[in-house]
């Protein structure tokens, strides 16, 4: 007799260990990163170049970048989306 599932799913678990806010605002994170990345490759820009254009430094740009680096404000990912013709939609859902 074969069990399709045993125990919950890795989500139920993170929640259980009260963990789940904390995992999901990292997965957000690195996602956000990636696609800053991505933007910036396809469109060929350098990283001083992007800085530039948030008004801000090429160390702050290094921060949001880096994918482990939780500590980024919202206007900080925005100026970064604007920088590169993107921009951020964010929804609370059920």
């Amino acid at each position: 007799m074969s069990k399709k599932h045993i125990g919950g799913d890795f989500e139920e678990f993170l929640h259980a260990e009260g963990r789940l806010d904390e995992s999901t605002a990292i997965a957000l994170k690195r996602v956000i990163a990636w696609q800053l990345e991505q933007a910036i490759k396809s469109q060929h820009l350098t990283k001083n170049a992007v800085a530039k254009r948030m008004k801000t430094s090429r160390a702050q740009l290094d921060r949001l970048l880096d994918p482990t680096n939780p500590s980024v404000t919202l206007e900080t990912i925005a100026r970064a989306a604007s920088a590169v013709g993107r921009e951020i939609k964010i929804a609370l859902t059920a």
